[in-house]
């Protein structure tokens, strides 16, 4: 039975000569991640086609599938029949983020070998791999490099993130028969704390209706935006576009072939992708109840009233801020010719209740998209945005970030102390949703919150140290929204990381660093950190 057998412990020798009794079968969990990256490589197989479609591009993904399933193999021969305990699963869903990440760094350093690409760095290949199927949206690629790719490999860049949004392990329980045993231990590993909710009795079907769900909203997108480009709302939303772009909103993910994100496109398509990012960013078994006939979940639901309510308070504040002025102010970093067009917003109802509720929802459900280049904002609105950045979507969603259903938690538990305070006899238990939530869950909860705090003060440290040892100009802010970007999966920042910008000119251990916070911030942290604790492998 899972868990129950104890299997012979590994006998390593430390330096010193000694033994060391390992408590976790590290063969078990690199084998199962040999197993996700042999079947990576189907997912490789549509950036083919698009490759023979369009021949440019066949060699480089031919060969990234070969190198793929052999990599895969290799790792699975490990362990040809792997138990999987609760340290294995963690183990294992740590080294899958991590390795399908460096695995499709492989297109990349295809595509860029002998050119002058961008992608051609190793370490700017892990940034936009690891960014991708972390569905953060943070990019190396300006203008240029996204003009001289194929559109096989801009697919496959759009592809990394519709693979991480419901998250890769979810997808391997739900296809995989020999991952369904342990299935439970595995998603719960990969959304720690509030996750994913077991909707089914059968953990593979809750994976295979999760996916189901979030595949229907991704056609649904499909078939709405190629619609606006038949009607003649949208002339440069063709087939390509209509079809990529869902791959990276329903992610929250905010990669495009369009150097200038949403803003390249008609406001009939900023419309219909609003209420997509906010379906994104809203707990996916919300749906399943709907579908199942409980019609007044969602109002019923806490978190989504507070997630409704926050989208809705900023939206308004942003809002008011661009109708009535000044909301627009020259800075650096944003071309003379933009400014004229974003000066319009002034008095104008449509576009400032637009870019506004656009903006706000990107970025708190961290889907990174930008329907302007919110670099022009005023200083006041960028601080709503920054502030934005560390609330978060909701739990089981495809949004990253702190999340929402936390900050609730904190919220009634402060007002339960400032209660007690008053009547210290007082037993008053904090309530989500009706029910008395466990006083180690609310422990855990602020345990998260101080440890995500702590990742962003010290990667805010860094890189500013970091910037100043090579002469990278950056101010303060910059810093503070790049390494709240990277570590809450959002993506843009401001000036020099802003929504039409890239973190190319960040120096490699800068990105490294991000690359890190990017993959910690997927796995809400505490998946990794276990990893680095001696009672992890020891006790």
């Amino acid at each position: 039975m899972l868990g129950t057998r104890v299997r012979a412990d590994v006998s390593l020798l430390s330096a010193n000569g000694r033994g060391l009794d390992l408590r976790v079968d590290w063969r078990a969990s690199v084998s199962l991640t040999g197993r996700v990256i042999k079947y990576l490589a189907l997912a490789l197989v549509l950036p083919l086609l698009v490759a023979v479609i369009y021949d440019d591009g066949v060699v480089t993904f031919g060969v990234a599938i070969l190198l793929t399933v052999v990599v895969g193999l290799l790792a699975e021969r490990l362990d040809p029949d792997p138990d999987l305990g609760s340290r294995e699963a963690f183990l294992m869903v740590a080294l899958t983020w991590l390795s399908v990440a460096v695995v499709g760094t492989i297109p990349y350093l295809l595509a860029g070998m002998g050119t002058e690409s961008t992608l051609a760095h190793p370490v700017n290949a892990l940034f936009e791999s690891m960014s991708g199927f972390t569905t953060t949206g943070a990019t190396v690629m300006g203008q240029i490099s996204l003009e001289r790719h194929s559109h096989a490999l801009l697919l496959w860049r759009q592809l990394t993130q519709w693979l991480g949004g419901m998250g890769i392990v979810v997808l391997a329980v739900a296809i995989l028969p020999e991952l369904s045993v342990g299935g439970a231990q595995l998603m719960d590993a990969e959304a720690p704390g509030p996750g994913i909710e077991k909707l089914t009795p059968r953990i593979a079907e809750t994976a295979r209706t999760l996916w189901l769900i979030y595949a229907g909203f991704t056609v649904l997108q499909m078939l709405l935006l190629y619609g606006l480009h038949l009607a003649g709302l949208a002339p440069n939303m063709g087939l390509y576009n209509a079809v990529v772009h869902p791959f990276t909103t329903m992610p929250t993910g905010g990669f495009s072939p369009e150097a200038r994100s949403i803003e390249a496109f008609s406001a009939a398509v900023q419309w219909v992708i609003i209420p997509f990012m906010v379906a994104a960013g809203t707990n996916f078994a919300l749906f399943w109840r709907l579908l199942n006939g409980e019609r007044r979940v969602v109002v019923r639901d806490t978190e989504f009233r507070a997630y409704a309510g926050a989208l809705g308070a900023l939206s308004a504040v942003v809002a008011g801020v661009l109708f009535l002025g000044p909301g627009i102010v020259r800075e650096a970093g944003v071309g003379a010719e933009y400014l004229a067009a974003y000066v319009g917003i002034e008095g104008s109802l449509e576009p400032a209740l637009r870019h506004a509720t656009f903006q706000v929802v990107s970025i708190i459900t961290t889907t990174g998209y930008a329907s302007m280049d919110f670099n022009a904002w005023s200083p006041a609105l960028k601080y709503v945005l920054l502030f934005g950045m560390f609330i978060g979507g909701s739990a089981g969603s495809t949004g990253g970030a702190i999340k929402i259903v936390r900050w609730v938690v904190i919220l009634k538990s402060v007002r339960r102390e400032l209660f007690t305070s008053v009547h210290p006899e007082a037993v008053s238990p904090v309530r989500l949703a009706g029910r008395p939530l466990d006083e180690r869950a609310i422990r855990g909860i602020y345990g998260f919150t101080l440890l995500y705090l702590l990742c962003f003060v010290l990667g805010v440290a860094f890189v500013m140290l970091d910037a100043a040892r090579v002469g990278y100009a950056i101010s303060a802010f910059e810093g503070m929204s790049a390494v709240a970007a990277t570590l809450g999966n959002v993506g843009p920042g401001f000036g020099a990381v802003g929504p039409m910008n890239s973190y190319l000119e960040f120096p490699a251990s800068s990105k490294l660093l991000m690359v890190f916070l990017m993959w910690i911030g997927r796995l809400e942290i505490f998946p990794v950190f276990v990893l680095l604790t001696r009672a992890f492998w020891r006790s």
